[in-house]
């Protein structure tokens, strides 16, 4: 059974990031609800609600969603319309497929001024002669019924014959009204016949039944405790007893009523409380992972495990490392001994990994100093085997008594570095040098 609870409510409000009380659009459907209740106290703004397919028997808390618009109260076990006159901006209702049947009822709704539409069918009084005349008679202000547009024509020809057609809605009220009443008193004493049975079985004997003689009661103990039927064939039984208490339920003819709604919801809440039970009994207990074998060595061993660092818990052997995650073992074999008492663990600052350092036993950590010879060691072998590579080079020899082959050697020829002079200037005679001869077939000099 569902009841309406913030939570609830809640859950269904995540496209108004879960804040109900300015909540316009709320739907509770399918819950199996038996009750309304809260949603006019938390949830004042509503326009829209959906309560469709729920068990809900009477229309009640909700006269003080002044906002609310539309209301859906489909597949219902409601019987008569009431409480409605608070919602002042109702304009849609619909209350298909419940079980109506005090159709004079809708004058309740003569107060909400604002309704254009209502949904009627599906219930008792859909069936009554002269319904819908009598509907649109009585709600002036509807437009729409059952999704059938109401004519201005039909609606004088309803009002003109209220009169006649009252009598015989009332009459046929009363009617339904008396079924009612028997097919609730059946529906009461078939109730209280299961819980006694109910009861019986509960308080019967040791081996589920019911006996009369002692001794025989005594001899079947007895020849129970002799011959002891195994947990399989026991569990076999019940499931097809399960199965046919099933079958004959649903293939038992019914009419459909609130009462038979809610016996159907009690079958099925017991059918998956059987289940439960079953597969309770089916879990096995998963035997502890070996970690050590026979032979006292370590097994290498990972279980999957969320990770979280408070429930971590690291224990580093010599031999082995075994990190325990909510109770869940990783163990690692390790290929040398290591120190335990110089190992550490913590989480690394860059990546988030659990990271655990464990010096091997006899080797030295020198820190810096060990990396710096390194360092040295690498660029000396480098120069050690460019001086081999120098050293081992061999040069182009030529026998200078064959002379069939030139000499290779001194086919480019070393040219002497000799001082460049600079030139002597030229003395050009003037003509007041007593020397100076003028030759007229010399052309003058530009």
């Amino acid at each position: 059974m569902g009841w309406i609870t913030e939570d609830l409510i809640r859950r269904n409000a995540e496209h108004n990031d879960c804040v109900i009380f300015s909540l316009e659009e709320l739907s509770l459907h399918q819950q199996e609800i038996e009750r309304l209740e809260h949603i006019d106290k938390w949830c004042r703004d509503l326009k829209i609600l959906y309560l469709q397919n729920n068990l809900i028997g009477k229309i009640e808390n909700v006269s003080k969603l002044k906002k609310l618009e539309y209301l859906n109260l489909a597949l219902n076990n409601i019987e008569k319309i009431e409480n409605l006159e608070g919602c002042e901006e109702l304009a849609k209702l619909d209350l298909t497929v419940n079980f109506i049947g005090e159709l004079s009822s809708i004058k309740t709704l003569q107060h909400n001024i604002h309704l254009k539409e209502l949904f009627l069918m599906g219930n008792p009084c859909a069936s009554f002669d002269h319904y819908r005349e009598f509907v649109v008679a009585t709600l002036p202000q509807l437009k729409w019924l059952d999704g059938k547009e109401i004519e201005p024509s039909e609606r004088i020809k309803a009002l003109q014959d209220y009169s006649v057609i009252e009598p015989q809605i009332r009459e046929q009220e009363k009617d339904h009204c008396l079924k009612r009443a028997k097919l609730k008193e059946e529906a009461q004493r078939k109730h209280q016949e299961e819980d006694k049975n109910e009861d019986k079985r509960s308080n019967a004997g040791f081996d589920g039944r019911w006996y009369t003689d002692i001794n025989a009661t005594l001899s079947s103990l007895e020849s129970k405790d002799r011959l002891q039927a195994p947990d399989i064939e026991e569990h076999n039984t019940k499931k097809l007893d399960n199965s046919e208490d099933d079958l004959e339920f649903w293939n038992k003819p019914c009419l459909f009523t609130p009462e038979s709604r809610l016996e159907t919801l009690r079958h099925m809440e017991k059918q998956r409380k059987n289940q439960e039970k079953l597969s309770e009994k089916k879990k096995k207990v998963k035997p502890p992972r070996t970690l050590i074998a026979e032979d006292g060595k370590a097994l290498n061993v990972n279980e999957p495990k969320y990770m979280d660092t408070s429930l971590i818990d690291v224990d580093v052997q010599p031999t082995y490392v075994r990190v325990m995650i909510k109770g869940r073992p990783f163990q690692l074999v390790l290929p040398a001994e290591v120190k335990p008492d110089s190992s550490s663990a913590k989480r690394s600052q860059t990546t988030g990994h659990l990271v655990i350092c464990m010096p091997k036993v006899g080797e030295v950590i020198t820190g810096g100093q060990r990396a710096f010879k390194s360092m040295k060691t690498t660029s000396d072998r480098s120069r050690e085997q460019t001086n081999t590579r120098s050293k081992h080079m061999e040069k182009l020899e030529v026998d200078p008594s064959k002379h069939s082959f030139p000499d290779v050697t001194n086919i480019v020829q070393e040219k002497k570095h000799t001082p460049r002079r600079r030139p002597e200037p030229k003395i050009i005679p003037s003509e007041e040098d007593p020397t100076f001869e003028d030759n007229p077939e010399v052309p003058p000099l530009i």
